[in-house]
């Protein structure tokens, strides 16, 4: 923070520092209150005054304006008044279209919706700053060219209203948020500067609303900045405070007799005024046959959300656009918020279907002749078995019925015949108005089912966003007998390859080992292994008679511990020999035996160098 504070001081003081340079300082300073030099600020002011006069284009309008401004709120004993206020208006309106929108400098023949804003906000500033009145007939003017402005504007099919953007402006602003955030942000700051009322319809001010709040989490800062900005202005604003009605949830169950609430906010989500939320109508969605309630909705003031303790009885499952009124009880109210008038929303009410009356039956083809039916319960499970021949048929019936007992037509109703193969059919079950039906005609379906006979699993499918009870149900099997297919037949499609079977984990491999060779009787093998170690035996027992000679044995030290060390690692490589025929395998004996054998060449070598060495001195003696 310290550092920001510097540089703001820094860029206060140099020279160099253009008018952007400075409105953006003092900007930040907004933010830290920094404890600026007031000759810097003084001698700031009087620069931005000078820049205003000399000014060529909107930006440096905007930006010298705007500096004061700022040191207007920030350092009100520093003089930032106008004293040729009404001239600097002219020289800002000399910008402006017949069509509310203004260009950046008399040089640049486009014009742009971001202007416009940009223009707004520079003129509020230059009412704020003026030193004498500027006159109601400039500000009617402005009136006028805010009025064409808002005829321009565009419109979605939602009732979001926003101000669209051709031209990529200096800043490289571009797009329809930019440039309604711009408007919104100086259509308030010229109200709250002149104090009138500036004549906007309170419905696009909502539409405006409508749009920003509608455009989600905008994916890049810039966006976001100019959405909350705009939010953050109607917020709290002299032209007119949008009202937002939103539901808590769109969902509601019949059977959970959920009840229907309602939230009616501004746009950042503070508590509205006192005001009734009455219910006036109801219909079908893409119906225009309306059913007429006029009801007020009942208020929490615990929850601040007002409800409706249950839906309309003629309310069936399905899709319906409920249509509210809000209307406020002070009447001077009206003149601060708008809330658009009547307010529509979309409303889906769920429920369980039930399904009854289904049964399915192999016939014969005259359709009369019923050889095979089986009655089917969708709320348990069924495994059914049939069997049909190419001139029978199979017929699939049941009803629907909602909660209030009326027929009931889900989006998707479907019966899905599998192969044992692996190749499916699916077929859409018709709907009579009463009941569902299907007949599948083998005959006619054998170039379908490409001739497969064998068994097919039968499977139905019912599904719909307000059922609440959706299923996908196995209902049994049918095995079909079909004639064998002509030479020109199509043949099934190939199965893809399941990749699970391809990549997977492989079956577990069994080793067969070799079966051991035949040993000899235990006895037998003992009695070798001691003739073996006879000689062993007779070796001790020779060295026990003639007795040891230790006579040539080192006695000085360093000579005796190699001595000594060399016949230990010979009693460790023999410990090896027996430890390998014991228990250690090749490969762990060879790599002690490379370890033992450097070390025995190193004691050994200097126990031979020793004895040879005792051995001349002997001699020479």
């Amino acid at each position: 923070m310290a550092s920001t504070c510097k540089s703001i001081g820094d860029t206060l003081l140099s020279p160099s520092s253009d008018l952007k340079d400075l409105f953006q300082a003092f900007r930040v300073n907004g933010i830290l209150k920094c404890d600026l030099n007031d000759d810097a600020i003084a001698s700031t002011a009087t620069r931005l005054k000078e820049a205003v006069h000399s000014a060529k284009s909107l930006l440096d309008f905007y930006y010298s304006i705007g500096g004061l401004m700022l040191i207007k709120d920030q350092a009100s004993e520093v003089d930032v008044y106008l004293k040729d206020a009404k001239g600097v208006f002219h020289s800002i309106k000399a910008l402006s279209q017949s069509d509310g929108r203004w260009r950046y400098s008399s040089s640049i023949p486009d014009i742009s919706s971001y202007a416009s804003g940009i223009a707004l906000e520079t003129l509020a500033g230059v009412v704020s700053l003026e030193s004498s009145d500027i006159g109601h007939s400039l500000i009617d003017m402005l009136k006028d060219d805010i009025s064409n402005l808002f005829d321009g504007i565009e419109k979605y099919d939602d009732g979001a209203y926003y101000f669209d953007e051709k031209l990529v402006d200096v800043n490289g602003h571009c797009g329809p948020l930019s440039a309604s955030s711009s408007i919104v942000h100086g259509i308030t700051a010229l109200a709250a500067a002149t104090h009138e009322s500036l004549n906007i319809p309170g419905e696009k001010i909502l539409g405006l609303a409508k749009f920003f709040l509608g455009v989600g989490i905008p994916g890049n800062g810039k966006d976001l900045y100019f959405q909350i900005d705009a939010l953050a202005c109607l917020e709290d604003n002299r032209v007119y405070i949008p009202l937002i009605l939103s539901l808590p949830t769109t969902v509601l169950s019949r059977n959970r007799k959920d009840q229907l609430k309602v939230h009616v906010n501004t746009v950042l989500g503070s508590c509205a005024p006192p005001l009734i939320v009455r219910l006036k109508q109801f219909f079908v969605s893409g119906s225009k046959d309306a059913s007429l309630v006029d009801e007020d909705l009942k208020f929490d003031p615990k929850n601040a959300v007002h409800f409706l303790d249950a839906l309309p009885e003629s309310i069936d499952v399905g899709s319906y656009i409920f249509s509210f009124d809000i209307v406020l009880h002070d009447p001077e109210h009206k003149k601060i918020y708008v809330t658009g008038g009547r307010s529509k929303v979309s409303i889906y009410v769920t429920g369980v279907i039930t399904a009854d009356h289904a049964e399915i039956a192999v016939l014969d083809s005259d359709l009369e002749n019923v050889e095979t039916k089986k009655m089917l319960n969708f709320a348990g499970e069924n495994s059914v078995s049939l069997s049909a021949n190419h001139l029978q048929k199979l017929r699939l019936t049941f009803q629907l019925t909602t909660p209030l007992g009326h027929a009931f037509k889900p989006h998707q109703t479907f019966l899905k015949l599998g192969h044992e193969s692996g190749v499916d059919h699916i077929f859409v079950v018709g709907n009579s108005g009463t009941h569902f039906e299907i007949i599948l005609d083998f005959l006619g379906l054998v170039e379908k089912l490409f001739y497969l006979s064998g068994r097919y699993d039968v499977q139905l499918t019912v599904g719909d966003a307000v059922m609440e009870n959706s299923f996908l149900q196995s209902l049994g099997f049918v095995e079909l007998d079909l004639p064998e297919p002509p030479e020109n037949a199509f043949r099934p499609p190939l199965q893809p390859i399941d990749t699970s079977s391809r990549y997977g984990p492989k079956a577990e491999i069994a080793h067969i080992f070799r079966i051991p060779e035949k040993q000899p009787p235990r006895e037998l093998s003992l009695a070798f292994s001691a003739t073996i170690l006879l000689p062993l035996f007779g070796f001790f027992i020779g060295l026990l008679r003639l007795g040891v000679n230790l006579k040539s044995f080192p006695t000085a030290t360093i000579p005796a511990t190699f001595a000594a060390l060399f016949h230990a690692g010979i009693a460790a490589v023999l410990t090896l020999y027996l430890l390998f025929w014991l228990k250690l395998n090749l490969f762990t004996t060879l790599k002690a035996l490379g370890i033992l054998a450097i070390f025995l060449v190193f004691v050994g070598h200097s126990t031979l160098a020793h004895l040879a060495s005792t051995s001349v001195k002997l001699k020479s003696a």
